[in-house]
C-alpha cells in the first residue's frame, strides 16, 4: 500500500503540472487538442468535444498538445486562437503555468496538513537517531547493509542519547573519521545490530556515509487556533522547503561531482516515498510538497524539452522581434527530449538495480 501511495503521489503531481498548462490555455481561449499523462502507446483515452484525454504507457511525465502543427487538424493555420498565433506573453503564461501550478499545489499541501493533522507543538524524543534514507547502495552505509528505518543508538558502544544532541554527536563521529572503521549500534525493529562502516571523505575532506539523519521520536500536534494560523504556517513551511530545495539545485549545478549520486529517478522517488509512508502516513504531506517543488524547479531550468527551454525561445523571440528558425527550435527540442528520456531510462535502470529486492537476487 505504501508503494501504491508513493506512485499515486507522482501521478497526481504530473496531472497537476499538465493541468496548469491546460487551464492556462483554455482560459485564454487557446485551442488544445491533447491532454496526456505519460508518453508512448495509449492505454486509455477519452475524446472530448475538442480535446483527447489519454493515459499512456511510459509514466515519465505528460504533455498538453496543441493543433498548431497537427496535420489532421481542421483548424485554419491563421486562426488567432492557435497557440503560435498568440502574443509572446500569452504563450509564456501557458508554458509557465505548469510550474506555477506545482508551486501552488505544494503550498496547499501544507495547508491541508496543518488543517487536518494539526499544528506541531513539540517533539517526544526517543534514544538514538533515525536513518530515513540511505542515499545509494554503493555508499559506505549501503555497502555496510544499513537500511532506511534503522535507528542508530550508539557509536563504538557509546550511547548517543536522544534529541538533537544525539544527531550532532553522530554527525561529528562520522565526519571526523575518514577511512576509519566505526561500529554503529543499530536497532532494527526488535533486533539489535553492530554494523561496521567506514566513512568516506568528500572533496572537502569531510567524511560521510551516505545517509539522511533525523531525530528519533514522535511529533505532538494540536488543533490550529484559526484559519489564519494554518495559512501562515503553511507559507512559512513552503518558503523554507522552497529555499532549501533551490539551494540543493544550486549545489548540484556548482558541485555536481560530489552530489551527482543523490540524483534520483522515478524508481528511487517511489522507494523513498514508500519508506516514508510505511513509517508514518503523515510523511506523505511533506513528501508530496517537496516532490512538487522539485518538479517545478526542474521544469523552469532553461534546458531543451523543459518548460524553461521553451521560455528561453520566447525570450529570444521577444528580443529579436521574430521567432528563431523553426528548424533550429525543433532540432534543439528533439535533442533535448532524447537526452531527457535517456537520462530517465538510465536513472530507472540504476535505481532498480539498487533496490533491496534486486540486490538480494545476486547475493
Amino acid at each position: 500500500m505504501s508503494v501504491l501511495a508513493a506512485i499515486s503521489v507522482l501521478a497526481l503531481l504530473i496531472v497537476v503540472h499538465e493541468l496548469g498548462h491546460f487551464l492556462a490555455a483554455r482560459l485564454q481561449g487557446i485551442h488544445v487538442n491533447r491532454f496526456s499523462i505519460g508518453f508512448g502507446p495509449i492505454l486509455l483515452k477519452y475524446q472530448g468535444p475538442e480535446t483527447e484525454y489519454a493515459l499512456r504507457a511510459i509514466p515519465l511525465g505528460g504533455f498538453v498538445g496543441f493543433p498548431d502543427d497537427d496535420p489532421d487538424s481542421t483548424i485554419p493555420q491563421t486562426d488567432p486562437d492557435l497557440l503560435k498565433n498568440r502574443p509572446v506573453w500569452d504563450r509564456a503564461i501557458v508554458i509557465s503555468a505548469g510550474v506555477i501550478a506545482n508551486l501552488i499545489f505544494a503550498y496547499f499541501i501544507f495547508v491541508g496538513q496543518f488543517a487536518t493533522v494539526g499544528v506541531p507543538q513539540g517533539f517526544n524524543f526517543q534514544p538514538g537517531v533515525v536513518i530515513p534514507q540511505v542515499m545509494t547502495s554503493d555508499s559506505p552505509a549501503g555497502q555496510a547493509g544499513i537500511k532506511a528505518g534503522d535507528i542508530v543508538t550508539g557509536v563504538n558502544g557509546q550511547a548517543l542519547g536522544n534529541g538533537e544532541d544525539a544527531e550532532r554527536v553522530l554527525m561529528e563521529a562520522i565526519s571526523t573519521s575518514p577511512n576509519q572503521s566505526l561500529v554503529l549500534n543499530i536497532q532494527r525493529g526488535e533486533t539489535a545490530l553492530d554494523v561496521p562502516v567506514i566513512p568516506r571523505p568528500d572533496t572537502d575532506g569531510r567524511a560521510k556515509i551516505g545517509v539522511v539523519l533525523s531525530p528519533n521520536g514522535t511529533v505532538d500536534f494540536r488543533r490550529p487556533n484559526s484559519p489564519v494560523e494554518v495559512f501562515t504556517m503553511a507559507a512559512r513551511q513552503f518558503q523554507d522547503m522552497f529555499l532549501r530545495t533551490a539551494q540543493g539545485f544550486y549545489t548540484l549545478i556548482t558541485d555536481f561531482g560530489s552530489v551527482s549520486d543523490q540524483v534520483a529517478g522515478p524508481v528511487k522517488i517511489v522507494e523513498q516515498g514508500a519508506n516514508l509512508a510505511a513509517s508514518d502516513w503523515i510523511n506523505l504531506f511533506p513528501f508530496t510538497a517537496i516532490i512538487s517543488i522539485n518538479l517545478a524547479i526542474i521544469n523552469i531550468l532553461p534546458l531543451p524539452a523543459l518548460d524553461g527551454g521553451q521560455l528561453a525561445f520566447l525570450l529570444a523571440e521577444a528580443v529579436r522581434g521574430k521567432p528563431l528558425p523553426s528548424r533550429l527550435q525543433e532540432g534543439v527540442m528533439q535533442t533535448g527530449l532524447f537526452l531527457l528520456l535517456g537520462l530517465g531510462v538510465f536513472l530507472i535502470v540504476r535505481d532498480t538495480t539498487q533496490l533491496d529486492a534486486i540486490q538480494n537476487l545476486f547475493q
